[in-house]
């Protein structure tokens, strides 16, 4: 009995973590058509996984609300790093790039893989 009990309560605890992740983690197409994997809990981590530059981290974000996420980007052909945000709808994610507080941006969007 004990035994049942206790895989019951451990298989509870592994959909329950499961359930938790958030939609924004995971393998992105990136709109150059290469690869990219948000990993994280709290801070998330872009790195890319397929491309010329495969293995190079780009970016880290936070949560900021609302499908939103905000943190830096960096550009992996010349290693500028920006103010960055996200912005996820559905299966979507808007990325954008920003300098001068926000006043010239770049924006792309990713499709969850």
């Amino acid at each position: 009995m004990f035994r049942k009990v206790s895989l019951a309560l451990a298989a509870t605890l592994i959909v329950a973590g499961a359930a938790s992740a958030d939609p924004i983690e995971g393998d992105w197409k990136t709109q150059a058509g290469d690869t990219a994997a948000i990993v994280g809990g709290g801070s998330f981590s872009i790195t890319l996984k397929s491309g010329k530059y495969a293995g190079k981290t780009i970016g880290s974000l936070k949560a900021a609300g609302d499908n939103k996420y905000a943190g830096n980007i960096t550009d992996p052909a010349n290693d500028r790093t920006y103010s960055g945000k996200a912005t996820l709808s559905g299966s979507s994610l808007k990325m954008s790039g920003c300098v001068l507080g926000g006043l010239i941006c770049k924006s792309q969007i990713w499709h969850k893989l």
